[in-house]
């Protein structure tokens, strides 16, 4: 189960972190004191129509859930997806590889190895 970050407060909490950038999405993390992590994802106009943001949103949701049983359990943690427009016409699959580098660092140890 995805639980999703919904305060305004817990994103803005993100943005003044460092971020992770690449073409097709930025990624912010940091460790929240509730044991378990959550998600969230952000897409603006810029990106395209509604039905645009929402394949964004969908793709984005998609490689987190494949990618959610490999980070670690030693603490709870805060991700925040930016997509960008070439998030609409990607595949999940470049989406997945991009983020399993991106979070490189939440992972577990042994599925570092796998990579």
């Amino acid at each position: 189960m995805i639980i999703s970050i919904t305060r305004n407060n817990d994103f803005r909490r993100l943005y003044r972190r460092k971020a992770e950038v690449g073409a097709v999405l930025v990624s912010y993390a940091a460790k929240n004191r509730l044991g378990v992590h959550r998600v969230g994802i952000t897409t603006s106009k810029k990106i395209g129509k509604a039905h645009d943001r929402n394949r964004a949103r969908r793709v984005i949701r998609e490689a987190y859930r494949l990618l959610a049983p490999s980070l670690t359990d030693r603490a709870g943690y805060d991700f925040v997806f930016v997509a960008r427009v070439r998030t609409t016409v990607c595949s999940m699959q470049e989406v997945y590889r991009l983020m399993k580098k991106q979070l490189a660092p939440y992972l577990k140890k042994s599925d570092e190895a796998d990579s």
